[in-house]
């Protein structure tokens, strides 16, 4: 049999690509992952981009479920059943950041100022249940950018459920030890060598970001909870660069947990930028339960968090 074949333009890694403006907002969300590829005002990057061509390096702006951050072995136990996740970080033995950022998401609104996708996230090994995930991305030439997800249990059993986001906040071409920042949140998570929780205790040292320090010489890899807000109830992790410029992300009461990764350890993105991560839940909720959401069927559980420059 003769089979023959016809080029066609290759397809991006990241997918379809949706490009969103308002003022002088623009914002690039993919197929894969629904992930904001990059979020620049007045041309100044306040994500760190990544290219069209190549898959997100270090889940760049993804939406991170039904789990955010590390699950212990990859195990956990619902409905009084133990499943067995495959284990995607080996060197510390966990699952990490969930299942839905290397999906391809399907648009179901399109706009100029916004995007909506969704994602049919399907029962798979170590994973019996089916959610459905809708998240919404919107530019405001004010107020920057807003996301907000909501997750619908359309299967069987109670499913346990987290949900995080993965942007990495740009300095601007300068050196992250030039940058100083601050995070609204009272208490940290202690954790292992394997970076899993191990206990919750009041910021002290190196861990009191409340107030505006420097970054030069710190090392963080971390989780906050005790956020604090301000009087329109929002927390803030705040990225202040030698331009004048500050890249912010905030969260609303739908979420309590912060990660800050400057990435140190991260082999070929070494302080290439801050990670200010808005999470329903930090590393082991399935495990822990602190936190956890619990979806039964028919239930859905929404958040929203944002971004801008001042």
């Amino acid at each position: 049999m003769n089979t023959t074949s016809n080029p066609a333009a290759p397809v991006a890694p990241s997918g379809t690509q949706y490009r969103i403006t308002a003022g002088t907002h623009v914002a690039t969300i993919t197929e894969v992952g629904a992930m904001v590829r990059e979020y620049t005002v007045d041309d100044r990057d306040v994500f760190v981009p990544f290219a069209e061509d190549e898959p997100a390096p270090v889940f760049n702006a993804a939406v991170l479920l039904p789990w955010p951050n590390r699950l212990r072995d990859g195990r956990y136990h619902a409905d009084g059943a133990t499943y067995q996740l495959a284990v995607s970080e080996p060197d510390r033995g966990t699952a990490l950041h969930g299942l839905g950022c290397w999906y391809r998401w399907t648009a179901v609104d399109v706009a100029a100022d916004a995007v909506t996708l969704e994602l049919a996230l399907p029962a798979q090994k170590g994973w019996p249940f089916q959610l459905t995930s809708q998240v919404r991305y919107s530019v405001d030439a004010t107020h920057g950018l807003e996301v907000r997800v909501t997750t619908r249990n359309v299967g069987q059993g109670t499913a346990p459920y987290g949900v995080g986001f993965h942007p990495w906040l740009s300095s601007g071409g300068a050196d992250l030890d030039e940058c100083t920042v601050r995070l609204d949140a009272t208490e940290h998570v202690t954790v292992d060598d394997r970076l899993l929780p191990t206990g919750v205790e009041p910021v002290t040292g190196d861990h009191d970001l409340r107030e505006t320090r420097s970054l030069a010489g710190l090392d963080l890899d971390d989780a906050w909870v005790g956020a604090t807000r301000d009087a329109d109830g929002l927390s803030w992790c705040l990225l202040g660069c030698p331009d004048g410029r500050t890249p912010a992300v905030w969260m609303d009461d739908s979420m309590d947990c912060w990660q800050v990764c400057s990435a140190d350890h991260i082999a070929g993105h070494r302080r290439f930028g801050l990670a200010a991560e808005p999470m329903s839940c930090y590393a082991d909720a399935f495990n822990t339960g602190d936190r956890l959401v619990l979806l039964a069927p028919g239930q859905a559980h929404t958040v929203r968090w944002g971004a801008t420059l001042r």
